[in-house]
C-alpha cells in the first residue's frame, strides 16, 4: 500500500509534492513576488515622473519665452529640462534665424528622438509581468499535469481505485494550477494599470514638448527691423 500524506494544508501538499512540481511552485511563487516589486517600484517612479512632468509643464506653459522657462526652472533635473535644454542648444547653434523651417524641423527631431528614450526609459521593467500574465496559467498547466500523471502512477502502484488514494495527487497537481492562476491574474492586471499610466505620461511630454516648440516658434518668427531710407538733401533752386 503506498503511503500517502494525511496533510492536505497548502504547505502539506507542496512538502509531498514530486520535486519537479515543487519547482513549478517554487518558481510561480518566485513570479508574484517579483510582480509586486515591479508594480511598486513603477507605480513610486511614475508618480514622481508625472509630478515633475506636470509642475515643469505648467512652468513652461506660462513662460513668455525660453529663456523665461529656463530662468524659472533653474538647475532643476528632468525630462522637461531636456526638452528645454534641447531647445536653448538649437537656438544657439543656429544664429541665422531666417532659416525658421529648418530650426523648426532639426528641433522637432531632436524633441521626438528624446520622447522615444523617454518612452523607453518609462516602460523598462513592465515587459516583465507581461511574461508572467501570459506564461504563468501555462507553466501552472504543466505542473498539475505532472502531478495527475503522478497520481495515476500512485493508483496503479497501489492496485487501488480508493478516492483516499486518489485525491491527494490531484490535490498537490491543482495547487500547481492556483499557483499559476494567483500569479498570472495580478501581473495582466498591474500590467494594464502600468501601461495607462505610462500611456498619459507620454501624452503630457508630448505636450510639454510641443509648448517648448511653440517658444521656439515665437522667438524665431520676429518682425525684421524696417530699414530708415537716408534722407536726401534738398536741392536748392538755381538761380
Amino acid at each position: 500500500m503506498l503511503l500517502l500524506p494525511r496533510d492536505l494544508s497548502p504547505w502539506g501538499m507542496f512538502r509531498n509534492a514530486d520535486w519537479l512540481v515543487q519547482s513549478v511552485m517554487v518558481g510561480l511563487a518566485f513570479a508574484s513576488v517579483l510582480t509586486w516589486t515591479v508594480a511598486l517600484a513603477k507605480s513610486l517612479e511614475l508618480f514622481g515622473f508625472k509630478a515633475r512632468l506636470r509642475k515643469a509643464h505648467l512652468v513652461i506653459a506660462g513662460a513668455r519665452s525660453l529663456s523665461e522657462a529656463e530662468d524659472r526652472t533653474g538647475n532643476a533635473s528632468g525630462a522637461a529640462t531636456r526638452l528645454l535644454r534641447a531647445a536653448v542648444v538649437e537656438l544657439e547653434r543656429s544664429p541665422d534665424r531666417s532659416d525658421r523651417e529648418g530650426i523648426r524641423e532639426r528641433l522637432a527631431a531632436t524633441i521626438e528622438r528624446i520622447e522615444a528614450t523617454v518612452g523607453r526609459q518609462l516602460a523598462r521593467g513592465t515587459g516583465i509581468l507581461g511574461t508572467i500574465g501570459a506564461t504563468a496559467p501555462f507553466v501552472g498547466l504543466f505542473g498539475t499535469v505532472w502531478g495527475i500523471m503522478n497520481s495515476f502512477i500512485g493508483i496503479s502502484k497501489a492496485h487501488t481505485t480508493n478516492f483516499a488514494v486518489v485525491a491527494p495527487g490531484i490535490a498537490e497537481a491543482l495547487l500547481a494550477t492556483a499557483l499559476g492562476l494567483a500569479a498570472a491574474i495580478p501581473a495582466v492586471v498591474i500590467y494594464n494599470y502600468l501601461a495607462r499610466s505610462i500611456a498619459g505620461c507620454k501624452a503630457l511630454f508630448a505636450n510639454t514638448g510641443t509648448e517648448i516648440l511653440n517658444l521656439t516658434s515665437r522667438e524665431i518668427v520676429q518682425p525684421p527691423e524696417r530699414k530708415r531710407a537716408p534722407v536726401m538733401p534738398a536741392r536748392l533752386p538755381a538761380q
